[in-house]
């Protein structure tokens, strides 16, 4: 290749990869890599971590995956790090108190269904899929200790967290000092290239980088990633929270997810979990602004890109074609999600809550119910205290977006 050559497909690169990047530390230093890589023929080493200490994947941990299978696309080695050591102490990023350890066996069992779910993202075949116990384990105390003297405790203490929990006299343990470090050996053992990370990674990602370089290494870049805000348009995304959108969703699901996001959101996800254009999403926004486009048919057509993206484009035509009929034209003669329950007396509240799994709080259960969202057969019951009897076939709606059959 030209010297001409190289600059554009480092462009070209640089551009794909930046997209939806909260910040490239930094992007020159990436640059530099990326024309050394290509001008070489060398790819990148690029790393991702995940640390398995829960058994679902939604499509805020996409973020980080979908950027991975960018580079894998474009040629470049990427590595998933299952944090089957650190796993075991747990990530305390953000947490308000010193988390519990996991054993390893807790760990083994939580990571055996992620590769099936990872795998609807990235080709398998195409990754180096690498367990940071295989080297952790190894490290004498000796070598820990070594890792230990090349930070300060005044450096720790310095993360947010870290210092917020210290001011309110809640407890730091100094394993929780050692998570970081070992996420950043993890990069000096990977020789990694670059690390990706959420902004609330941040510290944990530069801590590689100092690592890489007091062993004679190159740095790696840090290519951090914004945290994806979930359908409640507050919180992050979090299967706790109940925000969340599974990537092994079914597709009425996930499309009737997406639906359910304000219009504010939409851009956001358009960028993060979609591969729309820039330009393309541009026009969406130019066009609601100027009425030429309705904002329900710009997230109907977001639904449907994020479902092709997981089930493919039929998938997506369907799924769209489900939801228009049952919430639009309110056509039942579909296949609805079934639930099974008793023919028996129960609260409305229960129903909601604990039978049909269609709220998650009594109190969100109350709220719905005297706003007049929950229906039975398509008739409101606004009286929080009322009871039903289910019966085969009956109806029950929550919101605008949620619909059961009973069996």
């Amino acid at each position: 290749m030209t010297e001409l050559e190289i600059k554009q497909e480092v462009e070209r690169q640089f551009n794909i990869l930046s997209r939806g990047c909260d910040e490239i530390i930094n992007e020159n230093e990436f640059k530099k890599k990326l024309e050394k890589s290509i001008s070489t023929n060398t790819p990148l080493r690029v790393k991702l971590g995940i640390d398995p200490t829960g058994s679902d994947l939604h499509l805020g941990h996409a973020v980080p995956l979908r950027k991975l299978k960018q580079f894998q696309d474009l040629g470049h080695d990427v590595f998933f790090l299952i944090g089957t050591f650190t796993g075991r102490i747990g990530d305390p990023t953000g947490k308000s108190e010193t988390r519990k350890m996991l054993s390893e066996e807790q760990v083994m069992e939580n990571i055996k269904t992620y590769l099936d779910q990872v795998k609807l993202i990235l080709d398998l075949d195409k990754i180096n899929v690498v367990y940071n116990a295989d080297w952790l384990e190894k490290l004498s105390l000796s070598d820990a200790l070594n890792l230990l003297s090349q930070f300060t405790v005044s450096q720790m203490i310095s993360r947010e967290d870290f210092s917020k929990r210290l001011s309110e006299n809640k407890p730091v343990s100094l394993i929780e000092f050692m998570y970081p470090i070992l996420q950043g050996y993890d990069s000096v053992e990977l020789h990694a290239d670059v690390e990706l990370g959420a902004t609330e990674q941040k510290f944990n990602l530069l801590r590689g980088r100092d690592l890489q370089k007091n062993f004679g290494q190159e740095q790696q870049i840090c290519m951090i990633m914004p945290i994806l805000v979930g359908l409640d348009g507050v919180e992050k995304m979090s299967k706790s929270l109940g925000n969340y959108i599974g990537v092994k969703d079914t597709p009425n699901d996930m499309f009737g997810k997406v639906m359910s996001i304000s219009d504010e959101l939409m851009e956001n996800y358009y960028t993060m979990i979609t591969d729309v254009p820039f330009e393309r999403i541009e026009e969406i926004k130019a066009q609601i602004a100027d009425g030429s486009l309705h904002p329900m048919e710009a997230k109907k057509q977001l639904g449907a890109e994020v479902v092709k993206i997981y089930y493919g484009e039929e998938a997506a035509k369907e799924a769209r074609d489900w939801f228009e009929n049952v919430f639009s034209k309110r056509n039942l003669n579909v296949d609805l999600p079934e639930v099974e329950l008793e023919y028996k007396e129960v609260g409305i509240i229960d129903l909601l809550v604990k039978e049909t799994g269609l709220m998650k709080t009594t109190s969100e259960a109350r709220r719905l119910i005297q706003q007049g969202g929950f229906k039975i057969n398509d008739e409101p019951i606004k009286d929080v205290k009322a009871m039903v009897v289910p019966e085969s076939g009956m109806i029950v709606r929550a919101g605008k977006k949620k619909i059961v059959k009973v069996k």
